[in-house]
C-alpha cells in the first residue's frame, strides 16, 4: 500500500445552478482515494453509519482502493448539505450533521501503519496527531485543513503542521492561519512553521506553492462548464499526492509537475456531480489534459 488516507465518507445534498442531488456519495476521504487511485494504490480509514449502503463503495473497489479500514458504527453517516450559486466558487452550508463521524476514533490496520505515503484529510487536527502516531516512517506525510479548525483548535493544528511535509490549504485559511492579508507574506510565513512545501489550493484561480522558499503559481486548468465543484479540493490533493507517491524523490520540479495534475483531477471533478466524472475516466484522458495544459501555460 503506497498511499494511507484518513478522513470522511459522506452522503451529500447539493444544489447547484446546474441542478439538485439528495444524498449522493461525497467525503474528503471518498474524492481524495478515487483522485488518487489513478497513479497509485491507496487505503482508506474511514467511518460510515448503518445507514450506509457498502454498495455505494463499488467504484472505490473498482479503482483498487482498499476499504478494509472502513468501519461501520451504529447512526447516521455523516451528511452535508451546501448550495452553490452563480459563483461557484463559494458554497454556501445549508446544514452538517456529523453523525457517526463526531464520535470517530482512527485505528489503522496493521498493515496500513507502513505506507510511506500518509494524507490527512480534513478532520480534526487531534485526530490527525493520532493517526501520525500510529504511522511508522512514512517518507512523505501531507495535509489538509480547514477555517474551522484554525478558529476553533489552532494549537493542535500547529502542533500537527510541525510535523507534516506538506501543507494544503485555501487562500482564506492561510490568511486566516497567519494574521496575514497578503498571500505571499502569509505562505511565506506558513513555510516557517515546519512543513518544507505549502500549496495554496485557489479554485477556478489555480494554485500557488512555496518549496524552499521559491513561489510558483499556475493557473487552473479551464474547463467550460462546471456542473458541481463539491470535492475538488479533494481531487486536487489526490491527484497531487498520487502523482508525488510514484516519485522516489521529491524534488521543486516533481512538485510542480503534482500540482499540474491535482489541477487535472480537479477539472474532471468539476464536470459532474459527485464522483460521476471518474466513472468512465481513463489514464489517456489525464494525460491528454496534461498536454493541453502545458501547451497552455508554455511562452
Amino acid at each position: 500500500m503506497k498511499i494511507l488516507v484518513v478522513g470522511s465518507i459522506a452522503y451529500d445534498t447539493v444544489r447547484t445552478p446546474s441542478g439538485f442531488r439528495s444524498k449522493i456519495l461525497g467525503g474528503s476521504a471518498t474524492y481524495f482515494s478515487v483522485s488518487a487511485s489513478f497513479f497509485s494504490s491507496v487505503g482508506i480509514v474511514a467511518v460510515v453509519g448503518s445507514d450506509f449502503n457498502m454498495s455505494n463503495l463499488r467504484l472505490l473497489k473498482e479503482r483498487g482502493v482498499d476499504c478494509s479500514g472502513i468501519g461501520k458504527a451504529g447512526g447516521k453517516t455523516f451528511h452535508w448539505e451546501g448550495e452553490y450559486g452563480a459563483d461557484l466558487n463559494v458554497a454556501v452550508t445549508k446544514r452538517t450533521e456529523l453523525n457517526v463521524f463526531k464520535k470517530f476514533d482512527p485505528v489503522l490496520p496493521e498493515r496500513f501503519m507502513k505506507s510511506p505515503v500518509v494524507f490527512l484529510a480534513n478532520i480534526d487536527p487531534d485526530l490527525q496527531w493520532k493517526v501520525l502516531q500510529q504511522t511508522k516512517s512514512p517518507r512523505l506525510v501531507v495535509c489538509d485543513t480547514m477555517n474551522f479548525w484554525i478558529e476553533n483548535k489552532l494549537s493542535s493544528l500547529r502542533k500537527v503542521i510541525g510535523k507534516v511535509d506538506i501543507l494544503l490549504l485555501n487562500e482564506g485559511e492561510a490568511k486566516q492561519l497567519t494574521g496575514q492579508a497578503h498571500l505571499v507574506k502569509a505562505i511565506r510565513k506558513i513555510s516557517t512553521m515546519g512543513p518544507h512545501t505549502v500549496v495554496v489550493k485557489r479554485g477556478e484561480y489555480g494554485a500557488m506553492m512555496i518549496h524552499k522558499g521559491k513561489l510558483f503559481v499556475v493557473p487552473a486548468f479551464l474547463v467550460e462548464r462546471v456542473i458541481d465543484p463539491t470535492g475538488a479540493g479533494d481531487s486536487f490533493a489526490g491527484g497531487f499526492v498520487g502523482y508525488l507517491s510514484t516519485k522516489r524523490n521529491i524534488t521543486e520540479l516533481t512538485l510542480r509537475q503534482a500540482i499540474i495534475h491535482g489541477s487535472i483531477m480537479a477539472s474532471f471533478d468539476v464536470q459532474n456531480f459527485s464522483l460521476d466524472s471518474f466513472r468512465n475516466l481513463a489514464f489517456r484522458d489525464i494525460k491528454e489534459r496534461y498536454r493541453q495544459f502545458k501547451k497552455m501555460t508554455c511562452f
